[in-house]
This record gives structure tokens, C-alpha cells and sequence, in this order.
């Protein structure tokens, strides 16, 4: 293996780390508009799609446990965006819904979408590829 191979720079791992940097730095000035932090706008990203759902559910679709997901819903439900409630079918389960204050800012987050799209610099095109690709590379390294 050459030295070259194991060059920060020529490390797919870190390209993706410092994406996700890049990513955070750049969400952050956006989101202060809905007094949210990042994992709390992909928990509204989830409910503008479903508006009531599980906590579990949740957790499964963000690859969370409800130990983290849970103070970021209770924030949430501070804010006004979500009620937490215990169903009525199975009082052990939380169900999660968005409130019309949660659900009036989904305009907030199609700017926000914009915006990421324009600082991006590619096209829908490149960046419906690298999303595809990224998923694909995580099915791949949880199955590993």
C-alpha cells in the first residue's frame, strides 16, 4: 500500500466527514429562523411527511434510540411544533404530532431547501446521485 493510499485527503471517510461539517456550518444560520438544531429540523422533516407518528417509528427511520430521540422531542414540544401523547391503544407507546405552528413552518424549510440546493453547485441530477450513492454505501457498511 502506498503512502499516498492513506493520505487524509484521499480518504472517502473523512470527504464525508467534513461534508457533514460543511453541512452543519452552513444549516446553522438557516435554522436559527426556526429555533431548531439539525437533529430536531430531520424530526420535522419526517412529520411534515407524517404528521403523527411513534416515537419507534421515528427512532427507525432517523436510526435513533429513544434515549436521544427523546430530549430532542421534548424541545421540540417546547417550541410548540409537536405533542407528545400516549396512545390509547397501548399507553407504552408515544405518539408524536405535529402541531399547525410545527406544520406552518414547512414553507421555512423549502427555503432552506433552496438554499442548500444553490450552495451546493450542482445540479438536481449530481446531487440525486450522491444521495443514491450515500444510501447505497450505508445499506452496505450496516451490513457488514
Amino acid at each position: 500500500m502506498s503512502q499516498d493510499a492513506l493520505a487524509l485527503e484521499n480518504q472517502l471517510c473523512f470527504a464525508i466527514y467534513s461534508a457533514s461539517h460543511a453541512f452543519t456550518k452552513f444549516y446553522k444560520p438557516l435554522l436559527a429562523e426556526l429555533d431548531v438544531t439539525y437533529p430536531q429540523y430531520l424530526v420535522l422533516l419526517y412529520l411534515w411527511q407524517t404528521p403523527e407518528a411513534r416515537v419507534t417509528e421515528i427512532c427507525s427511520a432517523m436510526g435513533l434510540d429513544t434515549g436521544t430521540l427523546s430530549p430532542l422531542l421534548k424541545r421540540l414540544e417546547k417550541t410548540g411544533y409537536i405533542r407528545r401523547e400516549r396512545s390509547a391503544e397501548d399507553e407504552r407507546q408515544v405518539v408524536i404530532r405535529l402541531t399547525s405552528a410545527g406544520q406552518s413552518k414547512r414553507p421555512v424549510a423549502e427555503r432552506i431547501l433552496m438554499e442548500i440546493g444553490k450552495a451546493a453547485g450542482c445540479s438536481v441530477d449530481e446531487l440525486t446521485t450522491m444521495r443514491e450513492s450515500l444510501k447505497r454505501l450505508k445499506t452496505s457498511l450496516a451490513a457488514a
